[in-house]
């Protein structure tokens, strides 16, 4: 399967240990042009040091597009809500200075959250509809990622698109390999109902741990092989197949990135995506 090299992306997390600008130089050594910037890097900042007027030099230097900036945590959770607001301005503030095209927002993930399985979609609901103003002023995109762990508030992608549609705003969902595979949800279920239009972005890491898939974390999450447990492949191809025409975005979060080199980093991305498109 051919997917143009301008449709992948690389999220900072693969690359911890490198300065933005190190980063950026690295993706263009690939031959790919788009990021995810996150803010929870060691800096805590989406930016690091830089101002947002450097930041935006090395971007115009290296010829980066910024697609995400990743995440906007917790926002379906009710007592997290006055906090959200001012988070989610600030970010979205951000995101419009550093001409960053969307905002990931992702569900409250905790074994605590006694609230009923109605009760977290009222409150998604009640939050993409408090948000959506805002994402409105900034003309930034907020792109939904269901959470496939068992303890995660909002799981389904298609429960995800059923309650954007009732929001009757524009966001988007993300689609990530792992979280795909977690959910449990079927392929000729997800085939038969999802809109691949609402698909904003889709996350792509590998795990090739043969645990229960009940146990495994974010710190299982490499990059791609042919031993890879989550299918990411296939689940391409099967997007693919349904018309997905969208970035993909390498995600990986293992610890064991921390050991990387630029040329472990650089040889991961380029093997990666030969894989995919073998």
């Amino acid at each position: 399967m051919f997917i143009a090299p301008d449709r992948f992306c690389i999220n900072r997390k693969i690359a911890p240990n490198l300065s933005i600008e190190r980063f950026f130089r690295l993706v263009r050594k690939c031959g790919l042009s788009k990021v995810e910037l996150r803010n929870d890097m060691s800096s805590g900042k989406v930016t690091d040091e830089l101002t947002t007027t450097q930041l935006n030099a090395l971007a115009d230097e290296y010829e980066i597009e910024i697609v995400t900036i990743n995440a906007l945590q917790y926002f379906n959770l009710p007592e997290h809500r006055p906090a959200l607001l001012l988070e989610a301005e600030s970010m979205l503030k951000q995101a419009q200075a550093i001409h960053c095209h969307g905002i990931i927002l992702c569900p409250n993930c905790n074994a605590s959250d006694r609230r009923s399985a109605q009760q977290k979609e009222q409150d998604t609901l009640d939050a993409l509809q408090l948000l959506a103003p805002l994402f409105k002023k900034y003309q930034i995109t907020g792109l939904v990622e269901p959470l496939g762990f068992g303890i995660s508030s909002l799981r389904s992608h298609l429960l995800a698109q059923s309650i954007i549609r009732k929001s009757a705003s524009p966001y988007k969902i993300v689609l990530d390999t792992f979280h795909y595979y977690l959910s449990d949800m079927t392929q000729a279920e997800f085939d038969a109902h999802i809109d691949v239009d609402i698909l904003g972005l889709v996350h792509i890491s590998g795990v090739e741990e043969t645990r229960l898939k009940s146990t495994l974390t974010d710190e299982d999450r490499i990059m791609l092989s042919d031993h890879d447990k989550l299918n990411s492949k296939q689940q391409v191809a099967n997007l693919e197949r349904l018309g997905y025409q969208g970035i993909y975005a390498f995600e990986p979060f293992s610890s064991q990135l921390n050991t990387w080199s630029e040329a472990d980093i650089e040889r991961e991305i380029r093997q990666s995506m030969a894989y995919l498109q073998s």
